[in-house]
């Protein structure tokens, strides 16, 4: 039940694509309407930036590091899909010949980059954006 002066829960607003688990995210913040929303306020700020540290990635390590912190950033927040292909952008192997992994990695950036654009607008109707 909401009161006067208080935002409606997130979960009174549903987008059609189940983007984020809505039921990990409530556990995660202990059903705490405020905190839902500032966690996902706070990931849809900052996501650019993660996703911007991943296409600058100069090295294997610095990719890993950019890959690794998406995942865990999207996991926190339930973006399932996003944190997955965080986690495979993370295991590129880099056994591959450097054309090959380099087109890995392209290819991945762009699957990231969509996911996190989904994931954005559904955080966008979440909030009533």
């Amino acid at each position: 039940m909401t009161t006067a002066g208080k935002a409606p829960p997130i979960g009174a607003r549903q987008a059609p694509a189940a983007v984020i688990d809505r039921g990990y995210l409530e556990r995660f913040t202990l059903g705490n309407i405020a905190l839902e929303q500032e966690v996902l306020q706070l990931f849809a700020a900052q996501v650019p930036h993660y996703l911007d540290r991943l296409r600058q990635a100069a090295t294997d390590a610095d990719w890993k590091a950019a890959a690794h912190t998406l995942k865990g950033s999207a996991a926190a927040i339930g973006a399932q899909a996003l944190a997955h292909l965080a986690e495979l952008a993370e295991q590129v192997d880099l056994s591959l010949a450097p054309a090959v992994r380099q087109a890995e990695r392209e290819l991945a950036e762009r699957r990231i980059a969509e996911a996190t654009e989904a994931t954005c607008r559904h955080i966008g109707h979440l909030l009533g954006h």
